[in-house]
C-alpha cells in the first residue's frame, strides 16, 4: 500500500486529491483531546468521584511528566518507522487506554486502576504530539504551513472546548438522569421558631417501602431558631453526628484513611521534621479563620436531618449521596453531611446532617438544600465509552486519509551521519545558547501561579460552599470552564498574536505578563464572596481565561524565538519539555497548600506567586524586531 501510494505524491511532497482541509483540523483536534482529558477532564471526574484534593493535584500533576520528558525519546519517532505510522498507532493506543479508562471506572479501587490507563495516555499523547507536529512540516508546502497555522490553533482549541465543555456537560447530564431523583430540603430560620428536641437515631425505625429506591429525609422542611447555642453542646452534637456516620460506614474515604495509617509505617525524616512543622506553621498563621472560643461560649444554633433509603439497595451496590447549599442564604450553613454513601448493609441507618446558623443571623431567612444521587461512575463510564468510539473513527479515517509525503522516511538505515553523536549533539547545542540559565527561569517561572490555579479551579467551584467551594453542578463547570472560559481563552490568543505581529514580541511583552497574571485576583474575590449569581462567576472566568490567552502567547512566541537556528524542531521539543515541567512541579504541591490555608488564602497565595513570573520576565533576551511583520 506505501508503494502504490507513493504515485499519488506530487513534487512539493503533497499527496494528490487530500487537500490540507480533509487532515490538518482533525489531525490537531484528536492532538487536543486526550490532552484535555488527562489534564482537565481526570481532575472533574476526580472530584466527582470523592478524592481529595491534595490527591488529585498530586497525582495529576504526575501526569504532565511525558510531556516534560518527551525531548529524551522524540528522535526515536525519527530513527524508526514514519511520522504517518506513529500517529496512527498513536490513535489506536489512545483509543484503547479510553476504553480502560471507562472500564475501570465502577471498580472498587477505581483510582489505582484508572491513573495507569492515564499514564498510557499521556505517553501515547505526548508521542502522538511529536509525530503530528513533525508531520505537519513534512505535509505542507512552507506556504501552507503559514496559512494553516491558524487552523490548527483553531482545532486544537475546538478539542479544548470539546474536553472542558461538551465532555463535562455529557458527565453532568448522565449523573442528573440516573441514580435516584434529587430531593430538595429547605431550610427556614427565624427568630421565633421553637427550639427542636433533639432525636437519637436509634430511636428512627426504618423500614422497606414499596415503589423505586428514593432518598427519604426526615422532616422534609426544617425551622431553626437563632438563638445562639453554647460552644460545647453544639461541640457534642457535631461530634456525635460525625461518630454516628463513621461507625455506619457513611463516610468511605475515613474509614479507608484510618485503614491505611494503622498499615502505614514511620513516617520519614523528611516529613516528621520538615513537613509536619511546614503543615503547622502554615495552619497556625494561614489556615481558615477560627476564631478561639471558651466551651461556655455562644455559637449560631444548629439542627439535624436524616437521611435514609426507601428500601435495600443491590448486593455490592452503593449509592452515593452529595447535599449541599444550592441557594439561598449563606448564614446557613452545612457543619457535617456533605457527602455520605449507602450500601446494603447500611441503607436502613440514618444518616446525620447537621446544619448550622451563623450566630450573626438574627432576622428571618431561608436557604435551599439538595441531596443529589446521581450515578457518578455511570455517567463517567459513558463519558469515556464515548470517547473510545471517537478515537477509534480518528484511527480509521486518518488511515485512509493522511498523505504521504515523499520525506516521510525513517532515519534508521542513514550510513551518512550517527544516530547517536546527532542526539546528543541537538541537546549539546540547546545548552549552549546564550543566557541559557535565565531563559530556563523564565521557562519554568512564567506560568509558576498559573500552574497551581489551574489544578484548584475546579475543584473549588464543584465543592460545597460549607468548604470554601462555590457549589456548581457537573454541568455548570463544564458550561464556565468549556463553553465561556475557552471561548474567552481563544479570543485572548487571536488578540495576542495579531497584536504581537503587528508591532513585535517586546512592545506587547510586559502587556502579556500583566494580562496572565493580574486576573488571578478574581478567583480572590470568588472565594470571599462566594457569588449565588452563575453569571458572575461567568463573567470572572472569562476575565482570568481571556488573560491568560493574551499572556500565553508571550510564553510561546518566546519558545519559538528561544529555538531559531540549526535544530529548531528538537529544541522547540525541549523548550515544551521545560513549560511541562513548570507546570507539573507547582501542580503537585498546590492541593497539599489549599487543604492546609483553604481556598481564601490559597488565591491570595496565587496572586503572590505571579512575583517570580515578572522578575524573571525582566532579564530575557529579546530582539526587538522578533514577530513584526516583515514586508
Amino acid at each position: 500500500m506505501e508503494r502504490r501510494a507513493e504515485r499519488l505524491i506530487d513534487s512539493n511532497g503533497n499527496s494528490k486529491g487530500r487537500h490540507p482541509w480533509f487532515w490538518v483540523p482533525t489531525l490537531y483536534f484528536a492532538e487536543g483531546i486526550p490532552y484535555v482529558v488527562v489534564m482537565t477532564v481526570s481532575v472533574i471526574m476526580y472530584k466527582r468521584m470523592g478524592i481529595s484534593n491534595t490527591d488529585i493535584a498530586l497525582y495529576t500533576s504526575w501526569l504532565y511528566l511525558p510531556w516534560v520528558i518527551k525531548p529524551l525519546w522524540s528522535p526515536i519517532v525519527d530513527i524508526f518507522k514514519t511520522k504517518r505510522f506513529w500517529i496512527i498507532l498513536m490513535q489506536l493506543i489512545v483509543g484503547a487506554g479510553l476504553g480502560g479508562v471507562a472500564l475501570t471506572i465502577p471498580l472498587p479501587d477505581f483510582f489505582k486502576y484508572t491513573l495507569a490507563f492515564l499514564w498510557l495516555l499521556a505517553f501515547s499523547s505526548a508521542t502522538h504530539d511529536i509525530a503530528a507536529d513533525g508531520f505537519y512540516m513534512l505535509g505542507l508546502s512552507e506556504h501552507q504551513q503559514a496559512w494553516f497555522v491558524g487552523i490548527r490553533s483553531t482545532f486544537y482549541r475546538l478539542a479544548m472546548i470539546t474536553g472542558q465543555g461538551l465532555l463535562i456537560i455529557l458527565a453532568g447530564y448522565v449523573e442528573s438522569h440516573s441514580g435516584l431523583p434529587t430531593v430538595e430540603v429547605t431550610i427556614s430560620a427565624r427568630p421565633e421558631a421553637q427550639s427542636i428536641a433533639a432525636i437519637h437515631p436509634d430511636s428512627i425505625v426504618i423500614t422497606a417501602s414499596a415503589g423505586d429506591l428514593e432518598i427519604m429525609t426526615l422532616p422534609e422542611r426544617l425551622e431553626i431558631s437563632t438563638s445562639p447555642h453554647r460552644k460545647n453542646e453544639v461541640d457534642s452534637i457535631l461530634a456525635f453526628a460525625k461518630a454516628w456516620n463513621i461507625q455506619n460506614g457513611f463516610y468511605t474515604e475515613e474509614k479507608k484513611a484510618q485503614k491505611q495509617t494503622a498499615k502505614s509505617k514511620e513516617p520519614s525524616w523528611w516529613r516528621r521534621v520538615i513537613v509536619a512543622n511546614l503543615e503547622a506553621f502554615l495552619r497556625k498563621h494561614f489556615g481558615p479563620e477560627e476564631k478561639a472560643a471558651r466551651p461556655t461560649d455562644w455559637v449560631g444554633n444548629v439542627a439535624t436531618i436524616f437521611f435514609h433509603l426507601s428500601n435495600k439497595p443491590e448486593t455490592g451496590k452503593e449509592v452515593v449521596v452529595n447535599f449541599g447549599r444550592e441557594s439561598g442564604d449563606n448564614s446557613i450553613g452545612l457543619a457535617e453531611g456533605v457527602r455520605f454513601v449507602f450500601n446494603d448493609r447500611n441503607w436502613n441507618k440514618p444518616v446525620m446532617a447537621v446544619i448550622q446558623l451563623d450566630p450573626k443571623l438574627k432576622g428571618a431567612s431561608a436557604a435551599s438544600f439538595k441531596a443529589r444521587a446521581g450515578n457518578i461512575p455511570l455517567a463517567w463510564s459513558i463519558t469515556f465509552f464515548v470517547l473510545t468510539g471517537m478515537f477509534f473513527l480518528f484511527f480509521i479515517y486518518h488511515r485512509f486519509i493522511l498523505p504521504y509525503p515523499a520525506t516521510d522516511t525513517a532515519a534508521f538505515g542513514d550510513k551518512s551521519r550517527s544516530v547517536l553523536s546527532e542526539f546528543f549533539m541537538t541537546f549539546a547545542s540547546f545548552f549552549k545558547k546564550k543566557n541559557i540559565g535565565v531563559i530556563l527561569t523564565f521557562l519554568l517561572l512564567y506560568r509558576f501561579a498559573e500552574a497551581q490555579l489551574v489544578k484548584l479551579a475546579s475543584p473549588f467551584l464543584l465543592d460545597a460552599r460549607e468548604t470554601g467551594g462555590l457549589a456548581l453542578a457537573t454541568g455548570q463547570v463544564g458550561f464556565v470552564y468549556g463553553t465561556v472560559g475557552i471561548i474567552a481563552l481563544t479570543l485572548g490568543g487571536l488578540l495576542g498574536g495579531f497584536v504581537a505581529a503587528r508591532n513585535g514580541l517586546k512592545f506587547w511583552l510586559w502587556w502579556m505578563v500583566l494580562a496572565i497574571n493580574l486576573p488571578d485576583a478574581v478567583y480572590v474575590y470568588l472565594a470571599h464572596a462566594l457569588p449565588d449569581s452563575f453569571w458572575t462567576i461567568n463573567l470572572c472566568v472569562a476575565i482570568e481565561q481571556f488573560g491568560y490567552g493574551f499572556g500565553f502567547t508571550a510564553y510561546m512566541l518566546y519558545m519559538i524565538y528561544v529555538s531559531e537556528g540549526e535544530h529548531k524542531t528538537a529544541h522547540f521539543a525541549i523548550c515544551t519539555g521545560f513549560m511541562a515541567l513548570g507546570m507539573m512541579l507547582p501542580g503537585m504541591f498546590s492541593g497539599w497548600l489549599q487543604e492546609i490555608i483553604g481556598y481564601q488564602n490559597f488565591f491570595m497565595w496565587v496572586v503572590l506567586a505571579t512575583i517570580p513570573g515578572f522578575i524573571a520576565t525582566k532579564f530575557i533576551p529579546l530582539d526587538p524586531e522578533f514577530g513584526k511583520k516583515i514586508k
